[in-house]
């Protein structure tokens, strides 16, 4: 696919990038490189190939799923504008 300056100012304008012309002339040689290499990529015969998550086989450290604070429900509604029975009451917005 052929990159055009037109192509380049477009997309600066779509991304509300500001480019003057000399910086979108840059650009048109390094995406026409990006979308290149985009193409070898999608002539590889990827069938037989599962889709990782990530490209690492790691696991994630979590901590233990412990109780580390006390309930103060009744202290934090205290100060709320209404409640009832343990809930916070607000205006209805959708009718």
């Amino acid at each position: 696919m052929a990159l055009e300056h037109a192509d380049v100012q477009r997309a600066a304008h779509l991304a509300r990038l500001g480019l003057n012309d000399d910086e979108a002339a840059g650009y048109v040689d390094d995406l026409g490189r990006i979308l290149e290499m985009v193409d070898m990529l999608q002539a590889l015969d990827t069938d037989g190939v599962a889709p990782l998550a990530h490209p690492l086989d790691a696991t994630q450290r979590l901590r233990a799923d412990e109780v580390t604070e006390s309930d103060q429900r009744d202290e934090f509604q205290r100060c709320a504008p209404a409640v009832e029975n343990g809930l916070y009451l607000v205006p209805r917005v959708v009718e």
